[in-house]
């Protein structure tokens, strides 16, 4: 007897519990997760950048091809502008980008111009200034979310001028083989390097490089130039 009456407890328990579950609201689904937005390289962007570079010049070479290569030490800032494009396929981007950079690259230092190891009966103080720096280059990278590596290359140009003045009595223009000490030409050369960009918002992205500049001079000369710089860029979305 005490059996049944146990059993029968413990069944209307149960149908007691079933009843109240039957009336309480359904389980909310669980959320669907958000895909993580994938960052996009892809469009068109304009910024600034500036840094610090430094080299060896040749500045007799911008008088005249006629003598042996003598350079020294330049350094200086430049800060300018930066425009460019680029697509995104997967993990790789590829671009163009061009700049043009107001310089204030400069070295001095007295010398004795020399014509095949021969000296002039001159010596001259000689100042270098590059005014500008410019590149085009394309820019292959590897992009892993919102960081971009990239190597790049191509052309450069250099706008640079000098200044001399003559010593022991001898001014330029009376020897014969100097007729001027100063002038300025826009070199041609090629620029290559690397760099890293972190785009910090969708559209906004900040970047750091190394370009290596060589510039031809006159007579086969070559004035080297290694840049370090940082930029911002703004770009306009995708194409």
């Amino acid at each position: 007897m005490t059996r049944k009456i146990g059993l029968a407890v413990v069944t209307l328990f149960a149908s007691s519990v079933a009843s109240l579950a039957a009336d309480l609201p359904p389980r909310p689904a669980a959320p669907v997760p958000v895909p993580v937005p994938i960052y996009n390289w892809t469009g068109l962007y304009v910024g600034v950048n500036g840094g610090y570079a430094w080299g060896r010049q040749d500045p007799i070479s911008l008088l005249s091809n006629r003598f042996d290569r003598v350079d020294f030490n330049i350094n200086g800032g430049m800060f300018g502008g930066t425009i460019g494009g680029q697509i995104q396929q997967g993990y790789i981007v590829l671009g163009v980008e061009a700049d043009i950079d107001w310089a204030n690259i400069k070295g001095d230092a007295v010398t004795t111009p020399t014509i095949a190891g021969a000296a002039l009966p001159l010596t001259l103080n000689m100042s270098t200034k590059i005014d500008a720096v410019s590149t085009a280059r394309v820019r292959a990278g590897v992009a892993m979310n919102n960081w971009l590596l990239y190597a790049t290359g191509g052309g450069a140009f250099i706008w640079s001028k000098v200044d001399g003045n003559a010593f022991a009595g001898v001014p330029c223009g009376t020897v014969g083989v100097i007729t001027t000490c100063s002038d300025s030409k826009l070199r041609p050369g090629i620029a290559a390097g690397l760099g890293a960009e972190w785009g910090f918002t969708p559209n906004w992205s900040v970047k750091t490089e190394y370009l290596y500049i060589a510039s031809a001079g006159s007579g086969g000369s070559t004035d080297h130039l290694h840049v370090i710089r940082g930029g911002i860029n703004y770009r306009f979305g995708g194409f």
